[in-house]
């Protein structure tokens, strides 16, 4: 096997670096090198946050975001809106939304979308906990937030029918946000009206 860089050492480096998502090798070289030149403290302070993130992170045991605690400082925020809750697909999306400071509810948080050809079935997500959550308290409205692909809107389509029988509204965002794109890019004056002028998803699939 040909030896790329100097040191085996900074090519594992580079190795670990570049298999993070979105970072090349020339990006994964850029970052170890000014790793290499920090001081030992600093490298050892980013690495423990590292592995502190890794094992002590917590997810909400009612919504699903992170958190550092059982529940999230959103579900326990006494001024937030409990009634109205905004389905995502991805802690992304909770971050995204509340940077536009348009949604005082609370959220519920997939881990993903149905995808037949990436295998991901109803069952891989948290779809079961999100009606239990329905059937459980006093919801009156549960906004649908997933991207506007076809994913996105199949599981739109299955979560409102699982929810069919209860009584609580079912709404989608409006469609400000472009078909076929993914809702953590969109920027936050776009998403922040597509949140407050969002439709009945009844009134959207006769759209």
């Amino acid at each position: 096997m040909i030896q790329r860089y100097p040191s085996v050492l900074l090519e594992n480096a580079v190795n670990e670096l570049s298999s993070l998502p979105g970072i090349g090798r020339k990006t994964a070289l850029r970052l170890a090198l000014h790793l290499l030149k920090r001081d030992i403290p600093y490298v050892e302070n980013f690495s423990k946050a590292l592995i502190v993130l890794r094992k002590d992170v917590k997810y909400c045991r009612l919504c699903h975001n992170i958190s550092d605690h059982d529940l999230c400082q959103i579900c326990a925020g006494r001024h937030r809106n409990h009634s109205i809750i905004c389905v995502v697909e991805s802690i992304r999306e909770v971050m995204a939304i509340e940077n536009t400071g348009q949604f005082n509810g609370v959220y519920h948080v997939l881990g993903g979308r149905i995808s037949p050809i990436e295998g991901i079935g109803p069952a891989d997500l948290e779809i079961d906990s999100l009606v239990e959550r329905v059937k459980g308290g006093e919801l009156q409205e549960v906004i649908l937030a997933l991207s506007t692909t076809m994913d996105g809107d199949m599981t739109n389509f299955f979560i409102n029918r699982k929810l069919s029988d209860l009584d609580v509204q079912v709404s989608v965002i409006a469609r400000g946000v472009s078909i076929g794109d993914e809702l953590e890019y969109a920027d936050e004056v776009t998403l922040g009206r597509s949140i407050l002028n969002r439709i009945r998803f009844s009134e959207s699939v006769k759209m």
